[in-house]
């Protein structure tokens, strides 16, 4: 294994050998400073001290190398600019070929500046990642924190690269417009990039340097799957040979279908109620008993697809038939229990735990970002089709002694539905086999004999460091023999423990991840009773707007995954997202003036559009500050952040049938006031701990 001190050497530029970051000699001093480390508060502060200091002398040293070279481009871009109006006005095609030569030369310095800037913006990750690893404190979030706002900040100019931009834009600009003069780089789409060998070469660069968030990316981030820096997974070879799409298909069928029969008893399950006797409110109990099993069947799913997904799979789809008979049958028995055991069955068989972690576990990692964005596009989808469905329910008869009906029938073609994908998942999907054990379940973590990464490409650096303390460079002495202990890479064995390793940034992403979901779910729950009483909407009208509001859901992540992504902070868009969601609740809410149709839906649109931007940005931020021993395991970041939401859920819908009892006509302001007070509260904690959230 090539750690990254050997990346280093291998891959810096000779020329500058002093600017470089010394990350043979923060290695050594972290490891003397390691070894003397006292436990009291005062030595770990002394420490800190010293170790920050020494980084801050490397970042300048780095970053003033940088701003002079950055000088010396800018110096020959602009004789060039001057040399190019002389050249296009003569229009001799010789000169013009040769101004094109200088400027592709210019690009080419540029782009060694680039592998500069990225090849020491990982040696600093990488010094703090190891100190974090090594030490008995953490200091990545102190030195970030209080590096990154400062307005004398030199680590601003390492990881935002700033002025380089400026740079790419002349030479792009100058080089289209020596090639094509009729042509103006301003007068292109905003995508536009000239075609030049050179310049595709520079944006590649940059592209790895900023880690521009693209939409896939950004959709990927809400399976929380492993920290593949933290923690790389065995042989992926072996994981390509087990690779098997129409497994990940089912795997995505089961998301889809789930989703489906969560959503397509919104619409009519206040009706349903009202049939059997009880209120309508009871439509909250009705919808929320699915969340409530879920509580405790992400438990046991999370520790089944450690073994098999098989298993699990066939299993959640057995369970999910039975609950979904059993809620059809309760209208001719007439019985609200069986209803609600129907609907109990139904949450025991969510099996979201085993398809985060089939992703995870078994799809290359090649294929993992589409593969995971494909998971959150078929919950989206699954969103929309269920409340349509509900919408197309529109029969009365009795076939067989069975009644079917527009509450009936969410249950008749769900059961229907897991009847149809428990055959073809008996038949098509296949269970991967680890051949270093021959035992079903997922590949183990790579070891000093079998792990062979790729060791061209420059972002391997920072997946290889860390893996294999054991191999020492002839070129370096110094060796790593302070890996952590088997302990402190060991996974959590219970929520407790979970709970534990859970730093302030992770319980502030994670209350307002429980305030989002709550949001959405009084929202969704409840629509069917506001809009019949306030409105007078038919089953079909509530359908339809919940499938409306469903249906934003992928074009709301594309924009803000490819676009607003990229022009602003996750913590900005959070914070933005949060004051939309408590402006979009206050809407909603019913005042002195007559209630109309028109107020309620676009406090619904807003409120529903901005939680769900506060979801992707929120498990973005999540996958980033969440602890590595929480990246695998049972108790991992996926099911910590499925608990929350699910608890969000199970709460919203209990306080909606409480607040039934109040009456229909106090039921929008009474369930929306503890969704402003979530609001609220979560922008005080974002506001608190917003210099951590990176």
């Amino acid at each position: 294994m090539v750690g990254f001190g050997k990346q280093l050497r291998t891959l810096k530029n000779p020329k500058w050998e002093p600017y470089y970051i010394n990350y043979k000699m923060m290695k050594q001093t972290l490891k003397s400073y390691l070894q003397n480390q006292g436990v009291n508060e005062e030595e770990k502060a002394i420490i800190r001290r010293q170790f920050t200091k020494l980084l801050d002398w490397q970042i300048e040293k780095i970053v003033l190398f940088l701003l002079e070279q950055q000088g010396h481009l800018a110096a020959r871009l602009t004789a060039l600019g001057e040399q190019r109006e002389i050249v296009m006005n003569s229009r001799d095609s010789s000169q013009i070929s040769a101004c094109v030569d200088y400027y592709q030369a210019v690009g080419r310095d540029l782009l060694k500046l680039l592998e500069f800037v990225e090849l020491n913006a990982m040696g600093i990750e990488k010094i703090l990642k190891k100190f974090d690893k090594r030490a008995a404190y953490k200091l990545t979030d102190y030195y970030v924190a209080s590096r990154s706002n400062h307005p004398y900040s030199q680590l601003q100019q390492v990881f935002r690269h700033v002025g380089i931009g400026a740079m790419i834009g002349a030479i792009s600009r100058s080089l289209g417009e020596l090639k094509d003069e009729t042509k103006s780089l301003y007068d292109e789409p905003a995508g536009f990039h000239v075609e030049d060998p050179i310049i595709h070469s520079i944006k590649a660069a940059q592209s790895r340097l900023t880690n521009s968030t693209s939409f896939v990316k950004f959709m990927a981030k809400a399976v929380q799957f492993d920290k593949e820096d933290e923690l790389p997974r065995a042989a992926d070879d072996v994981v390509g040979e087990q690779y098997h799409l129409i497994s990940l298909l089912l795997n995505l069928g089961n998301t889809f279908l789930y989703m489906v029969n969560t959503y397509i008893i919104v619409p009519s399950a206040d009706k349903y109620a009202y049939s059997l006797g009880a209120a309508p409110t009871l439509c909250g109990v009705i919808i929320g008993s699915m969340a409530v099993a879920q509580l405790g069947s992400s438990i046991y799913f999370s520790a089944w697809s450690n073994k098999s997904y098989f298993r699990p799979l066939i299993f959640s789809s057995i369970v999910l038939f039975v609950g979904n008979v059993l809620y059809a049958l309760a209208y001719d028995l007439d019985s609200i229990a069986i209803l609600l055991v129907g609907r109990l069955f139904c949450g025991l068989g969510s099996a979201r735990a085993v398809n985060r972690r089939y992703i995870s576990d078994w799809v290359p990692i090649k294929n993992r970002l589409q593969a995971s964005a494909g998971f959150v596009s078929a919950s989206a989808l699954g969103m929309a089709v269920g409340p349509a469905l509900a919408g197309l329910f529109e029969i009365n008869k009795r076939v067989l002694g069975v009644t079917l009906n527009a509450n009936t029938l969410p249950g008749w073609v769900m059961a229907a539905a897991w009847l149809v994908y428990l055959v073809i998942l008996w038949m098509g999907f296949k269970e991967p086999i680890n051949d270093d054990t021959g035992n079903n379940g997922p590949p183990t973590f790579a070891s000093t004999a079998n792990w062979h990464p790729q060791n061209h490409a420059i972002t391997q650096a920072l997946l290889e460091e860390g893996t294999d303390s054991n191999s020492i460079s002839h070129e370096d002495p110094v060796i790593d023999d302070d890996e952590d202990s088997e302990k402190s890479k060991a996974p959590a064995s219970s929520l407790i423990e979970a709970y534990k390793l859970l730093t302030m940034p992770v319980k502030v992403q994670l209350f307002i991840y429980f305030m989002l979901k709550y949001a959405m779910e009084i929202l969704l729950s409840e629509s069917s009773v506001v809009t019949a009483y306030y409105f007078n909407w038919s089953t079909q009208a509530v359908a339809l707007f919940l499938a409306l509001l469903g249906l934003t859901v992928l074009p709301v992540n594309f924009l803000v995954g490819s676009y607003i992504s990229n022009m602003f902070e996750d913590r900005q868009i959070l914070f933005t997202a949060e004051v939309l969601t408590c402006l979009g609740t206050a809407v909603c809410f019913v005042g002195p003036i007559p209630y109309t149709a028109a107020q309620y839906i676009s406090g619904a649109l807003i409120m529903f559009v901005s939680a769900e931007v506060l979801e992707g940005v929120n498990l973005s931020l999540l996958s980033k500050v969440m602890s590595a021993r929480l990246a695998r395991g049972t108790y991992n970041n996926g099911l910590l952040s499925t608990e929350a939401g699910t608890l969000a859920r199970v709460v919203a819908d209990g306080t909606i049938t409480l607040a039934g009892y109040l009456g229909t006509g106090f039921l929008v302001n009474t369930t929306l006031i503890p969704t402003l007070l979530f609001g609220i509260l979560s922008l005080i904690a974002t506001f608190y701990s917003y210099n951590f959230l990176f």
